[in-house]
């Protein structure tokens, strides 16, 4: 059987030709009675399931008021299946069994139609360790029959640690993690006599992930690192290989060369190219390079781009691109380091009570002015209040960019006082600009914030790498599609800040901001034994609100390195629950040093990593504690509908 098929034959009863071939022999007796006794276990519902499992049900009640935007994952609900080793071993080779009973009780075997009133699938696809000993398989609601202590197990680890992915992510690896520790330092230029040539292309061939961005006559417009004359061979390369299949009226997308995936993405007559050692999923790969291009199009707009290359077909983009090359490599450092709001094309809120939330709702409202389009109130990037007007909502890509340049890219600080910066929003509108004013503001000093603003917009903030670090402040940004709504804007800003300060809002966010992400331990405190979580770590995402939740990284993963492999076991469980060859509802994974479970459902998506050894039951259990919380705390974690006028 093929990987991740469904043979839709499965589902009709066999002839009694069929049932007497499939008597013969002991093999395919033993493969009856199993059929039975999994078709059986999925006909007594609940009764048969372990209880932690059994408490994993999706929630019945209305859906609550959300943000209009469309989540940017796309998934399906076709029919799924149940996945398990092979007569090979293989976590990548199945077996499938199909049930007609709908799945929306339990995290369970069952699989529902495709048209089910839960609209959801729950099959289960196991990177857990198992032995196909030519008997029945394993129940995959059951415990993990081996241990890693036990002589079969300590046998068989070869084995199983080439089989299983997910040991590729979190094994101990020293020349990775030097490698990682020098990946963002920058690459010389190569000197005029080019003696230092050799020795920069050997570093710049070190990295592990590289960007570039070329024109369709091969000029290079943008790369990550590395200048013309070190990565000028490499994009002739590209640009003949795409050439040569453009010519056969098809696209290059993506191709392996030794360890190193290659992604190509083509808009128009730009070729934007990704390649990467760090094993993620072409449509990861595919999402940076898009976030990228939208990143252009926020300086350029895409018909004046066109018109350029109408024009002149040669045309050097560098020039009109001058000053937001820090926004890309910017993006770019994201991206290698690890951005779960990529990974999940969503956004991180401010976690506050609901009534303080409101609080700052209704002073955004209150001093609304006829020219505002969107206001946002950001703090250590994270969303914390959203006035918009009623049915629409600004896409979860554009606010990427705009807390991109807030907060990573460092060029809006530097600018210092306000900033007026005309802006492109494709997810908005990628044919014209609006206008958006921004003002840091610290809570401990409104007064000074007030009174240190310049006489003039600054039109362009100047880039700069070294801009001082506020941990305390508080984005304000107001969006406008009227260039001439500076003043007005301003006083907005001034006129809310007076509110927040005597509702003493301001007080509150920077309170939120100072306590940080909640741990763990606090998050799931029934799963705490010697002040130790069995989960280590959970990405939630609500697909309706487009927005994700996360305990903090401490202190299982506080390093550069140790983050870095966490977002890329939550990659390789993200591209196995989305993967196009089997729609998964539940992955579970077991590695050496960690134990993972992802989970979809219409309403939301839950990763969780827990310690080595963990089993299933216990990540069940800790699943059902994470959506439990995100339940109780909805209000706080996430913002429902926001200011909307």
């Amino acid at each position: 059987m093929s990987e991740g098929g469904h043979d839709r034959e499965n589902n009709e009863p066999p002839s009694t030709n069929q049932t007497a071939n499939m008597s013969r022999g002991a093999e395919a007796a033993q493969t009856q009675t199993e059929t039975a006794r999994i078709d059986s276990a999925a006909n007594n519902t609940d009764a048969d399931i372990p209880q932690p499992l059994r408490q994993l049900k999706l929630s019945k009640r209305p859906s609550r008021p959300h943000l209009q935007a469309r989540p940017t994952t796309a998934l399906s609900l076709a029919d799924t299946q149940v996945d398990g080793p092979s007569d090979e071993a293989s976590p990548k080779s199945f077996i499938k069994s199909i049930s007609r009973r709908p799945s929306h009780a339990y995290l369970g075997r069952a699989v529902s139609r495709a048209a089910s009133e839960a609209g959801d699938t729950s099959s289960l696809l196991s990177y857990a360790p198992s032995v196909d000993f030519g008997g029945p398989t394993e129940s995959l609601l059951g415990e993990i029959s081996s241990h890693p202590a036990t002589p079969a197990w300590r046998a068989l680890s070869a084995q199983l640690e080439i089989d299983n992915p997910f040991d590729r992510i979190f094994a101990e690896d020293d020349i990775f993690s030097a490698k990682f520790s020098q990946e963002f330092d920058e690459v010389e230029d190569v000197n005029h006599d080019s003696s230092n040539a050799e020795l920069l292309l050997n570093e710049w061939k070190s990295k592990l992930k590289h960007f570039f961005i070329f024109s369709s006559s091969g000029k290079p417009i943008w790369s990550r690192r590395g200048d013309d004359q070190l990565i000028s061979s490499y994009i002739g390369i590209m640009q003949t290989l795409v050439s040569f299949y453009q010519g056969a009226n098809d696209d290059l997308r993506s191709f392996t060369a030794g360890d190193s995936r290659i992604v190509i993405v083509s808009k128009g007559h730009l070729h934007l190219v990704a390649t990467s050692k760090l094993g993620e999923s072409d449509v990861q790969l595919q999402t940076q390079l898009e976030s990228l291009y939208t990143q252009i199009l926020s300086t350029l707009t895409l018909p004046s781009m066109e018109k350029m290359f109408l024009n002149r077909p040669s045309t050097d983009l560098r020039r009109p691109l001058q000053g937001t090359e820090v926004l890309l490599d910017a993006l770019a450092d994201g991206f290698t380091r690890g951005s779960p709001s990529t990974l999940l094309s969503s956004l991180e809120c401010l976690k506050l009570r609901k009534s303080h939330r409101q609080i700052i709702n209704n002073s955004l409202l209150r001093v609304r002015t006829p020219s505002l389009l969107y206001g946002l109130l950001v703090a250590d990037a994270r969303l914390v209040s959203v006035i918009r007007p009623k049915k629409h909502s600004l896409h979860p890509g554009d606010l990427h960019l705009i807390f991109n340049m807030l907060f990573e890219a460092g060029s809006v600080k530097a600018g210092g006082g306000e900033n007026w910066i005309p802006l492109c929003l494709p997810g908005f509108n990628n044919t014209g600009y609006i206008y958006m004013y921004v003002s840091f503001v610290n809570p401990n000093n409104i007064a000074e914030a007030s009174k240190s603003t310049p006489s003039s917009p600054n039109l362009r903030p100047p880039s700069s790498s070294s801009a001082p670090k506020h941990e305390d402040e508080v984005a304000v940004v107001l969006i406008s599609a009227n260039k001439e709504a500076f003043f007005e804007l301003r006083g907005m800003r001034d006129a809310l800040l007076s509110q927040m300060q005597i509702n003493k809002s301001l007080a509150m966010i920077q309170a939120s901001m100072r306590a940080g992400r909640p741990s763990i331990t606090s998050l799931v405190p029934s799963a705490v034994t010697a002040n130790q979580s069995v989960i280590r770590h959970f990405l939630y995402k609500s697909r309706g609100n487009v927005q994700y939740v996360m305990p903090s990284y401490e202190p299982h993963f506080h390093t550069p390195v140790a983050k870095r492999r966490l977002l890329s076991l939550y990659g390789e469980l993200s591209a196995s629950l989305h993967g196009k060859t089997g729609k998964c509802k539940v992955v579970h994974s077991v590695g050496r040093d960690a134990a993972a479970l992802a989970w979809e459902t219409p309403l939301f998506e839950l990763y969780i990593v827990a310690k080595p050894g963990t089993g299933r039951d216990m990540l069940a259990r800790g699943a059902n504690r994470v959506v439990n919380w995100v339940r109780r705390e909805e209000e706080r974690v996430f913002i429902i509908g926001g200011a909307v006028f």
